[in-house]
Protein backbone atom coordinates (compact mmCIF):
# COMPACT_ATOMS: atom_id res chain seq x y z
CA UNK A 1 0.00 0.00 0.00
CA UNK A 2 1.24 3.50 -0.79
CA UNK A 3 2.45 5.78 1.99
CA UNK A 4 -0.53 7.48 3.64
CA UNK A 5 -1.20 11.18 3.50
CA UNK A 6 -0.80 12.16 7.14
CA UNK A 7 -3.51 14.23 8.80
CA UNK A 8 -1.69 14.67 12.13
CA UNK A 9 -2.03 18.11 13.67
CA UNK A 10 -4.35 19.24 10.90
CA UNK A 11 -5.82 22.69 11.60
CA UNK A 12 -8.94 21.74 9.63
CA UNK A 13 -12.23 20.77 11.21
CA UNK A 14 -12.55 18.04 8.54
CA UNK A 15 -11.31 14.46 8.85
CA UNK A 16 -10.85 14.61 12.59
CA UNK A 17 -11.31 10.86 12.82
CA UNK A 18 -9.63 9.89 9.55
CA UNK A 19 -6.13 8.62 10.17
CA UNK A 20 -4.90 8.64 6.57
CA UNK A 21 -5.77 8.43 2.88
CA UNK A 22 -4.07 5.67 0.86
CA UNK A 23 -3.83 6.06 -2.90
CA UNK A 24 -5.22 3.40 -5.21
CA UNK A 25 -4.70 2.85 -8.93
CA UNK A 26 -7.69 3.81 -11.06
CA UNK A 27 -10.11 1.17 -12.34
CA UNK A 28 -8.78 1.79 -15.86
CA UNK A 29 -5.21 1.08 -14.72
CA UNK A 30 -6.14 -2.18 -13.01
CA UNK A 31 -8.20 -3.33 -16.00
CA UNK A 32 -5.37 -2.42 -18.39
CA UNK A 33 -2.94 -4.57 -16.39
CA UNK A 34 -5.31 -7.57 -16.60
CA UNK A 35 -7.59 -7.01 -19.60
CA UNK A 36 -10.24 -9.50 -20.63
CA UNK A 37 -9.68 -11.11 -23.99
CA UNK A 38 -12.35 -10.81 -26.72
CA UNK A 39 -13.28 -14.44 -26.01
CA UNK A 40 -13.70 -13.74 -22.29
CA UNK A 41 -15.79 -10.63 -22.96
CA UNK A 42 -18.04 -12.62 -25.31
CA UNK A 43 -18.46 -15.35 -22.70
CA UNK A 44 -19.44 -12.88 -19.97
CA UNK A 45 -21.94 -11.14 -22.28
CA UNK A 46 -23.48 -14.48 -23.28
CA UNK A 47 -23.77 -15.61 -19.66
CA UNK A 48 -25.43 -12.35 -18.61
CA UNK A 49 -27.99 -12.72 -21.38
CA UNK A 50 -28.69 -16.34 -20.48
CA UNK A 51 -29.32 -15.41 -16.85
CA UNK A 52 -31.52 -12.47 -17.84
CA UNK A 53 -33.53 -14.74 -20.16
CA UNK A 54 -34.08 -17.28 -17.37
CA UNK A 55 -35.38 -14.67 -14.95
CA UNK A 56 -37.56 -13.20 -17.67
CA UNK A 57 -39.12 -16.62 -18.30
CA UNK A 58 -37.72 -16.89 -21.83
CA UNK A 59 -35.44 -19.80 -20.92
CA UNK A 60 -36.83 -22.66 -18.81
CA UNK A 61 -33.55 -23.59 -17.14
CA UNK A 62 -32.69 -22.85 -13.50
CA UNK A 63 -29.91 -20.48 -12.45
CA UNK A 64 -27.83 -22.06 -9.67
CA UNK A 65 -25.37 -19.75 -7.93
CA UNK A 66 -23.05 -22.06 -6.01
CA UNK A 67 -19.67 -21.71 -4.38
CA UNK A 68 -17.86 -20.60 -1.24
CA UNK A 69 -19.43 -18.12 1.16
CA UNK A 70 -16.33 -16.02 0.48
CA UNK A 71 -13.04 -16.39 -1.37
CA UNK A 72 -10.08 -16.33 0.99
CA UNK A 73 -7.67 -18.67 -0.79
CA UNK A 74 -7.35 -18.19 -4.58
CA UNK A 75 -5.70 -21.59 -5.00
CA UNK A 76 -8.58 -23.40 -3.28
CA UNK A 77 -11.06 -21.29 -5.27
CA UNK A 78 -9.40 -22.41 -8.53
CA UNK A 79 -9.47 -26.02 -7.32
CA UNK A 80 -13.20 -25.74 -6.61
CA UNK A 81 -13.85 -24.10 -9.99
CA UNK A 82 -12.01 -26.90 -11.79
CA UNK A 83 -14.29 -29.44 -10.12
CA UNK A 84 -17.45 -27.44 -10.78
CA UNK A 85 -16.82 -26.59 -14.45
CA UNK A 86 -17.22 -30.09 -15.97
CA UNK A 87 -20.34 -30.67 -13.89
CA UNK A 88 -21.80 -27.37 -15.10
CA UNK A 89 -21.17 -28.36 -18.72
CA UNK A 90 -22.83 -31.74 -18.20
CA UNK A 91 -25.97 -30.19 -16.68
CA UNK A 92 -26.16 -27.22 -19.03
CA UNK A 93 -29.42 -28.26 -20.70
CA UNK A 94 -31.25 -27.91 -17.38
CA UNK A 95 -29.13 -25.65 -15.16
CA UNK A 96 -27.20 -22.43 -15.66
CA UNK A 97 -24.51 -23.01 -13.04
CA UNK A 98 -22.83 -19.81 -11.87
CA UNK A 99 -19.88 -19.90 -9.48
CA UNK A 100 -20.19 -17.79 -6.37
CA UNK A 101 -16.96 -15.72 -6.24
CA UNK A 102 -17.53 -13.30 -3.36
CA UNK A 103 -14.73 -10.89 -2.43
CA UNK A 104 -16.58 -8.47 -0.13
CA UNK A 105 -18.26 -9.51 3.13
CA UNK A 106 -20.67 -7.30 5.05
CA UNK A 107 -20.26 -7.77 8.79
CA UNK A 108 -22.88 -7.48 11.51
CA UNK A 109 -20.30 -5.70 13.68
CA UNK A 110 -16.63 -6.16 12.73
CA UNK A 111 -14.51 -8.93 11.22
CA UNK A 112 -12.62 -9.90 8.08
CA UNK A 113 -14.26 -7.97 5.23
CA UNK A 114 -13.09 -10.10 2.36
CA UNK A 115 -10.24 -10.71 -0.05
CA UNK A 116 -10.27 -7.24 -1.56
CA UNK A 117 -10.17 -5.47 1.80
CA UNK A 118 -7.55 -7.74 3.41
CA UNK A 119 -6.09 -10.21 0.89
CA UNK A 120 -3.32 -11.42 3.22
CA UNK A 121 -5.84 -12.16 6.02
CA UNK A 122 -3.60 -10.39 8.52
CA UNK A 123 -5.06 -6.87 8.92
CA UNK A 124 -2.57 -5.29 6.51
CA UNK A 125 -5.44 -4.11 4.26
CA UNK A 126 -3.49 -4.25 1.00
CA UNK A 127 -6.53 -3.22 -1.02
CA UNK A 128 -4.60 -2.53 -4.24
CA UNK A 129 -3.34 -6.11 -4.23
CA UNK A 130 -6.81 -7.34 -3.31
CA UNK A 131 -8.31 -5.69 -6.38
CA UNK A 132 -5.68 -7.25 -8.64
CA UNK A 133 -6.20 -10.63 -7.00
CA UNK A 134 -9.96 -10.38 -7.53
CA UNK A 135 -9.47 -9.90 -11.27
CA UNK A 136 -7.06 -12.83 -11.37
CA UNK A 137 -9.53 -15.18 -9.67
CA UNK A 138 -12.42 -14.04 -11.86
CA UNK A 139 -10.53 -14.45 -15.13
CA UNK A 140 -9.39 -17.93 -14.10
CA UNK A 141 -12.98 -18.96 -13.47
CA UNK A 142 -14.22 -17.40 -16.72
CA UNK A 143 -11.48 -19.27 -18.60
CA UNK A 144 -13.02 -22.52 -17.37
CA UNK A 145 -16.33 -21.60 -19.00
CA UNK A 146 -18.02 -20.80 -15.70
CA UNK A 147 -20.07 -17.62 -15.21
CA UNK A 148 -19.18 -15.70 -12.04
CA UNK A 149 -21.30 -14.16 -9.29
CA UNK A 150 -20.29 -11.45 -6.82
CA UNK A 151 -21.95 -9.49 -4.04
CA UNK A 152 -21.41 -5.77 -4.48
CA UNK A 153 -20.76 -4.00 -1.19
CA UNK A 154 -18.34 -1.12 -1.71
CA UNK A 155 -19.99 1.25 -4.22
CA UNK A 156 -16.73 2.09 -6.03
CA UNK A 157 -15.07 -1.32 -6.19
CA UNK A 158 -17.17 -2.93 -8.98
CA UNK A 159 -15.52 -0.73 -11.61
CA UNK A 160 -12.31 -2.65 -10.98
CA UNK A 161 -13.66 -6.12 -11.77
CA UNK A 162 -17.37 -6.13 -12.71
CA UNK A 163 -16.58 -6.56 -16.42
CA UNK A 164 -15.84 -10.22 -15.56
CA UNK A 165 -19.04 -10.77 -13.53
CA UNK A 166 -22.18 -12.36 -15.00
CA UNK A 167 -24.55 -11.93 -12.03
CA UNK A 168 -24.50 -9.74 -8.95
CA UNK A 169 -26.18 -9.62 -5.56
CA UNK A 170 -27.05 -6.86 -3.13
CA UNK A 171 -27.08 -8.31 0.36
CA UNK A 172 -29.74 -8.27 3.06
CA UNK A 173 -27.97 -5.51 5.00
CA UNK A 174 -27.75 -3.20 1.99
CA UNK A 175 -30.93 -3.88 -0.01
CA UNK A 176 -32.62 -0.88 1.61
CA UNK A 177 -29.63 1.38 0.92
CA UNK A 178 -30.23 4.09 -1.67
CA UNK A 179 -26.53 3.93 -2.55
CA UNK A 180 -26.78 0.26 -3.52
CA UNK A 181 -30.04 0.66 -5.42
CA UNK A 182 -28.40 3.44 -7.44
CA UNK A 183 -25.35 1.25 -7.97
CA UNK A 184 -27.51 -1.61 -9.26
CA UNK A 185 -29.26 0.75 -11.67
CA UNK A 186 -25.99 1.15 -13.56
CA UNK A 187 -24.64 -2.40 -13.38
CA UNK A 188 -24.29 -4.27 -16.66
CA UNK A 189 -25.52 -7.64 -15.37
CA UNK A 190 -28.66 -9.03 -13.71
CA UNK A 191 -28.80 -8.19 -10.00
CA UNK A 192 -30.59 -9.98 -7.18
CA UNK A 193 -31.78 -8.10 -4.09
CA UNK A 194 -32.12 -10.11 -0.89
CA UNK A 195 -34.96 -9.57 1.53
CA UNK A 196 -33.99 -7.81 4.76
CA UNK A 197 -32.33 -9.62 7.67
CA UNK A 198 -35.64 -9.42 9.52
CA UNK A 199 -37.38 -11.17 6.62
CA UNK A 200 -38.94 -7.99 5.22
CA UNK A 201 -39.79 -8.63 1.57
CA UNK A 202 -40.99 -5.10 0.84
CA UNK A 203 -37.47 -3.65 0.90
CA UNK A 204 -36.40 -6.07 -1.85
CA UNK A 205 -39.49 -5.35 -3.95
CA UNK A 206 -38.85 -1.62 -3.60
CA UNK A 207 -35.19 -2.11 -4.47
CA UNK A 208 -36.06 -3.90 -7.72
CA UNK A 209 -38.38 -1.03 -8.65
CA UNK A 210 -35.83 1.65 -7.73
CA UNK A 211 -32.95 -0.02 -9.57
CA UNK A 212 -35.00 -0.19 -12.77
CA UNK A 213 -35.09 3.62 -12.89
CA UNK A 214 -32.38 6.04 -14.08
CA UNK A 215 -30.33 7.77 -11.36
CA UNK A 216 -27.77 10.51 -10.90
CA UNK A 217 -25.34 10.12 -7.98
CA UNK A 218 -21.82 10.77 -6.73
CA UNK A 219 -19.23 8.27 -7.96
CA UNK A 220 -15.85 7.79 -9.57
CA UNK A 221 -14.98 7.56 -13.26
CA UNK A 222 -12.92 4.72 -14.73
CA UNK A 223 -9.98 7.13 -14.70
CA UNK A 224 -10.37 7.58 -10.95
CA UNK A 225 -11.84 11.08 -10.99
CA UNK A 226 -14.79 12.20 -8.86
CA UNK A 227 -17.86 12.30 -11.07
CA UNK A 228 -21.63 12.40 -11.20
CA UNK A 229 -22.75 9.02 -12.50
CA UNK A 230 -25.81 8.95 -14.76
CA UNK A 231 -27.41 5.52 -15.18
CA UNK A 232 -30.05 4.16 -17.54
CA UNK A 233 -31.70 1.84 -15.01
CA UNK A 234 -31.41 -1.93 -14.76
CA UNK A 235 -34.52 -3.86 -15.73
CA UNK A 236 -32.84 -7.21 -15.04
CA UNK A 237 -33.25 -7.23 -11.26
CA UNK A 238 -35.07 -9.73 -9.08
CA UNK A 239 -35.81 -10.73 -5.49
CA UNK A 240 -33.83 -13.28 -3.49
CA UNK A 241 -35.59 -15.01 -0.58
CA UNK A 242 -33.04 -15.75 2.18
CA UNK A 243 -35.29 -15.99 5.25
CA UNK A 244 -35.05 -13.68 8.23
CA UNK A 245 -35.29 -13.36 11.98
CA UNK A 246 -38.96 -14.33 11.71
CA UNK A 247 -38.03 -17.64 10.08
CA UNK A 248 -37.42 -19.19 6.65
CA UNK A 249 -39.29 -18.19 3.48
CA UNK A 250 -38.34 -20.89 0.97
CA UNK A 251 -41.59 -22.85 1.35
CA UNK A 252 -44.29 -22.86 -1.33
CA UNK A 253 -46.63 -20.67 0.71
CA UNK A 254 -43.98 -17.97 1.20
CA UNK A 255 -43.03 -18.11 -2.48
CA UNK A 256 -46.70 -17.74 -3.44
CA UNK A 257 -47.10 -14.64 -1.29
CA UNK A 258 -44.10 -12.98 -2.91
CA UNK A 259 -45.30 -13.92 -6.39
CA UNK A 260 -48.65 -12.28 -5.62
CA UNK A 261 -46.86 -9.10 -4.57
CA UNK A 262 -44.76 -9.13 -7.75
CA UNK A 263 -47.91 -9.55 -9.82
CA UNK A 264 -49.57 -6.64 -8.03
CA UNK A 265 -46.62 -4.42 -8.88
CA UNK A 266 -46.46 -5.51 -12.51
CA UNK A 267 -43.05 -7.12 -11.96
CA UNK A 268 -42.01 -10.44 -13.47
CA UNK A 269 -43.11 -13.15 -11.00
CA UNK A 270 -39.73 -14.91 -10.97
CA UNK A 271 -37.31 -15.09 -8.04
CA UNK A 272 -34.31 -16.83 -6.50
CA UNK A 273 -34.19 -18.81 -3.26
CA UNK A 274 -31.08 -18.71 -1.07
CA UNK A 275 -30.81 -22.10 0.66
CA UNK A 276 -28.33 -20.75 3.20
CA UNK A 277 -28.49 -17.94 5.77
CA UNK A 278 -31.80 -17.70 7.63
CA UNK A 279 -33.47 -20.27 5.37
CA UNK A 280 -31.20 -22.94 6.87
CA UNK A 281 -30.40 -21.11 10.10
CA UNK A 282 -26.80 -20.99 8.78
CA UNK A 283 -26.58 -24.77 9.21
CA UNK A 284 -24.76 -26.18 6.18
CA UNK A 285 -26.35 -29.60 6.71
CA UNK A 286 -29.84 -28.10 6.57
CA UNK A 287 -29.00 -26.39 3.27
CA UNK A 288 -29.48 -29.74 1.55
CA UNK A 289 -32.96 -30.07 3.07
CA UNK A 290 -33.89 -26.62 1.78
CA UNK A 291 -32.61 -27.38 -1.72
CA UNK A 292 -34.56 -30.64 -1.82
CA UNK A 293 -37.75 -28.84 -0.78
CA UNK A 294 -37.17 -26.27 -3.52
CA UNK A 295 -36.51 -29.05 -6.04
CA UNK A 296 -39.86 -30.60 -5.09
CA UNK A 297 -41.59 -27.27 -5.75
CA UNK A 298 -39.88 -26.97 -9.14
CA UNK A 299 -40.74 -30.54 -10.13
CA UNK A 300 -44.37 -29.85 -9.21
CA UNK A 301 -44.43 -27.06 -11.78
CA UNK A 302 -43.24 -24.10 -9.72
CA UNK A 303 -42.54 -21.61 -12.50
CA UNK A 304 -41.76 -18.75 -10.11
CA UNK A 305 -38.47 -20.28 -8.98
CA UNK A 306 -35.88 -19.16 -11.52
CA UNK A 307 -32.81 -19.46 -9.33
CA UNK A 308 -31.28 -21.18 -6.31
CA UNK A 309 -28.24 -20.15 -4.27
CA UNK A 310 -26.06 -22.58 -2.32
CA UNK A 311 -22.91 -22.10 -0.24
CA UNK A 312 -20.45 -24.87 -1.05
CA UNK A 313 -16.70 -25.43 -0.79
CA UNK A 314 -14.18 -28.27 -0.92
CA UNK A 315 -14.55 -29.14 2.78
CA UNK A 316 -17.80 -28.98 4.74
CA UNK A 317 -18.30 -26.59 7.64
CA UNK A 318 -16.32 -23.50 8.58
CA UNK A 319 -13.22 -22.52 10.53
CA UNK A 320 -12.33 -19.43 12.49
CA UNK A 321 -9.88 -17.01 10.95
CA UNK A 322 -7.35 -17.17 13.77
CA UNK A 323 -4.22 -15.11 12.96
CA UNK A 324 -2.15 -17.57 15.00
CA UNK A 325 -3.01 -20.31 12.47
CA UNK A 326 -1.58 -18.39 9.52
CA UNK A 327 1.75 -19.66 8.19
CA UNK A 328 2.91 -16.08 7.86
CA UNK A 329 2.68 -15.96 11.66
CA UNK A 330 4.37 -19.32 12.18
CA UNK A 331 1.14 -21.32 12.46
CA UNK A 332 0.19 -24.65 10.90
CA UNK A 333 -2.05 -22.99 8.32
CA UNK A 334 -5.78 -22.98 7.73
CA UNK A 335 -7.74 -26.06 6.68
CA UNK A 336 -7.46 -26.14 2.88
CA UNK A 337 -10.76 -25.56 1.10
CA UNK A 338 -12.85 -24.78 4.18
CA UNK A 339 -14.75 -21.52 4.61
CA UNK A 340 -13.55 -18.82 7.01
CA UNK A 341 -16.98 -17.17 7.04
CA UNK A 342 -20.32 -19.04 6.87
CA UNK A 343 -20.32 -22.84 6.94
CA UNK A 344 -20.59 -24.49 3.51
CA UNK A 345 -21.61 -27.87 2.12
CA UNK A 346 -18.89 -30.08 0.67
CA UNK A 347 -18.40 -30.90 -3.01
CA UNK A 348 -19.95 -34.38 -2.90
CA UNK A 349 -23.19 -33.05 -1.39
CA UNK A 350 -23.21 -30.27 -3.97
CA UNK A 351 -22.85 -32.73 -6.85
CA UNK A 352 -25.86 -34.70 -5.62
CA UNK A 353 -28.00 -31.58 -5.17
CA UNK A 354 -27.18 -30.22 -8.61
CA UNK A 355 -28.29 -33.52 -10.14
CA UNK A 356 -31.55 -33.36 -8.17
CA UNK A 357 -32.20 -29.79 -9.28
CA UNK A 358 -31.55 -30.74 -12.91
CA UNK A 359 -34.03 -33.61 -12.60
CA UNK A 360 -36.59 -31.22 -11.09
CA UNK A 361 -36.20 -28.85 -14.03
CA UNK A 362 -36.76 -31.73 -16.47
CA UNK A 363 -39.90 -32.72 -14.57
CA UNK A 364 -41.18 -29.15 -14.70
CA UNK A 365 -40.46 -28.97 -18.42
CA UNK A 366 -42.31 -32.22 -19.08
CA UNK A 367 -45.29 -31.04 -17.02
CA UNK A 368 -45.43 -27.78 -18.97
CA UNK A 369 -45.35 -29.69 -22.26
CA UNK A 370 -48.45 -31.59 -21.14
Amino acid sequence: MSAPVSLDNSPSTSNQRVRAFHDLPSPAQVQAEQPLTPEQLAAVARDRQDIADIFAGDDDRLVVVVGPCSIHDPVAAADYANRLAPLARRLDEDLKVVMRVYFEKPRTTVGWKGLINDPHLNNTFDVAHGLQLARTVLTEVVNLGLPTACEFLEPNSPQYYADAVAWGAIGARTTESQVHRQLASGMSMPIGFKNGTDGNIQVALDAVSAAAKPHFFFGTSDDGHPAVVETAGNGNCHVILRGGSAGPNFDAESVGRVVAKLDERGQTPRLMIDASHANSNKDHVRQAEVVRDVATQIAAGGEAIAGVMMESFLVAGAQSLDPAKLRINGGEGLVYGQSVTDACMDVDTTVDLLAELAAAVRARREAAAG
